[in-house]
């Protein structure tokens, strides 16, 4: 399954108890307003994360200034069981400390000034150039973008977009059918060495740059190549809690990975870790969509990227998705699976705006033109079976500009102030 890679290469699900977070929610008899829960809070209500805790009641925590529901819940056995959502947060947090230590009074992310070794400059050179020409033929509208930031970003940005799209082709290029659980170990066992300043191959030696001159955390790295081998042994999940880790695996990650790059706006007022939980929902949006998009595609390689149990409530299962049948099952099932995946965009959305100026246009674009594929899926009919989803030239020509402008939009200083205080 594709990653989407640095929240996006440029484009060639939950039928939950209360969706969408402007209504309110019932529990039992009671009825929830929305309005009195945070934003993220109301996100996980429309994800059907809010977990019960204690028979009717709800617990909620508050770490930091970052609110979130709490995913510690009393399996049958009545052991605690931690979510995957708490799993991802707990990243979340590392990345975003990480981050807070670089951070000057006034100032965007401090970039160290290059060490560099007699003889190594125009190798290291040669070495970026040679990601930013990888970029350019695979994500074209994502390399026209970068093209608005720095030197020292764009060049760091090529680099990380180059290693994710060789972590994801081990699994889904033209020699995945050989890929063992071993080379992946040996993959990971290499991303540490460039983290240690001991690259292996020339396109390595830019990240281990890279990884020197940024707070990037080697976690999110470690976590893709996870997802890459759940590709390997999984091709069912049974419930969007898996699912929800599966994308922050192969997507949500990169968020992660590409925020201390990109930077955020020395003028935001948005706390670190509402940014960066912006750029997960970004990816977590975006392979929601790969996965919708790619439904038959999929299926013809065996694999289902559904939750299985939501499948079942909408009276389907994966023979259905076999048989490759437009039904009006299939319809409702899919408009739901569309709606969550907007919702994501939608959470996306407040976290870009925060980013550093020059960083802005190309993550709008990736976010624009990844929503239409849903607009695509629902024009033609939901039939993700036979026919792909693509967004036509023409629309992403118009979306560029339209990108452009969003980018421009400084960060709001009311509403970065009432996210604060949610």
């Amino acid at each position: 399954m594709s990653a989407a890679l640095l929240w996006v290469v440029s484009p060639n699900s939950e039928v939950s108890s209360g969706f969408g977070f402007l209504e309110s929610v019932r529990e039992g008899n009671r009825l929830l307003d929305s309005s009195k829960f945070s934003p993220r809070e109301r996100t996980l209500i429309c994800h059907g994360r809010f977990k019960k805790v204690k028979k009717q009641s709800y617990k909620i925590e508050k770490k930091g200034n970052f609110p979130v529901l709490s995913s510690m819940v009393a399996n049958p056995a009545g052991e605690l069981a931690i979510t995957s959502e708490q799993k991802v947060y707990d990243v979340v947090l590392k990345q975003a400390a990480l981050v807070k230590k670089h951070l000057k009074s006034e100032e965007e992310y401090d970039v160290k000034p290059d060490i560099v070794l007699p003889g190594t400059s125009s190798l290291l050179s040669e070495a970026y150039d040679r990601c930013g020409e990888v970029c350019a033929e695979y994500a074209k509208t994502f390399y026209l973008g970068t093209l608005l930031m720095t030197p020292e970003r764009r060049r760091a940005i090529w680099a990380i977009y180059v290693w994710c799209r060789r972590t994801d082709e081990l699994v889904d290029g033209p020699n995945a059918s050989h890929i063992t659980p071993t080379a992946l170990d040996r993959w990971e066992s290499r991303l540490e060495d460039l983290f240690r300043g001991r690259p292996f191959d020339m396109l390595d030696a830019a990240l281990s740059d890279t990884v020197t001159k940024f707070p990037v955390d080697i976690q999110p790295f470690k976590d893709m190549i996870e997802g890459m081998r759940l590709d390997l042994k999984k091709s069912r999940y049974k419930n969007f809690d898996e699912l929800y880790l599966y994308c922050y695996y192969v997507a949500g990650t990169v968020g992660l990975m590409s925020v201390p790059v990109m930077g955020i706006a020395p003028e935001s007022q948005a706390t670190t870790e509402s940014v960066y939980n912006a750029a997960l929902a970004l990816g977590i949006a975006n392979q929601l969509t790969n996965i919708l998009r790619d439904v038959g595609e999929d299926a013809r390689r065996g694999r289902v990227y559904l939750p299985q149990d939501e499948l079942a409530q909408a009276g389907l299962s994966d023979e259905d998705i076999f048989a490759g049948k437009v039904t009006e099952k299939w319809r409702n099932f899919m408009k739901n699976q569309i709606k969550r995946a907007r919702m994501f965009f939608d959470e996306a959305e407040k976290g870009v705006t925060e980013l550093s100026s020059a960083s802005r246009w190309p993550v709008w674009a990736s976010l624009l033109l990844y929503r239409q594929i849903l607009d695509e899926i629902e024009a033609n009919d939901y039939n993700n079976f036979t026919r792909r989803a693509y967004v036509s030239k023409p629309k992403k020509i118009v979306a560029l500009p339209v990108a452009y402008a969003k980018s421009l939009v400084p960060p709001s200083r009311l509403s970065l102030l009432s996210a604060k205080s949610s």
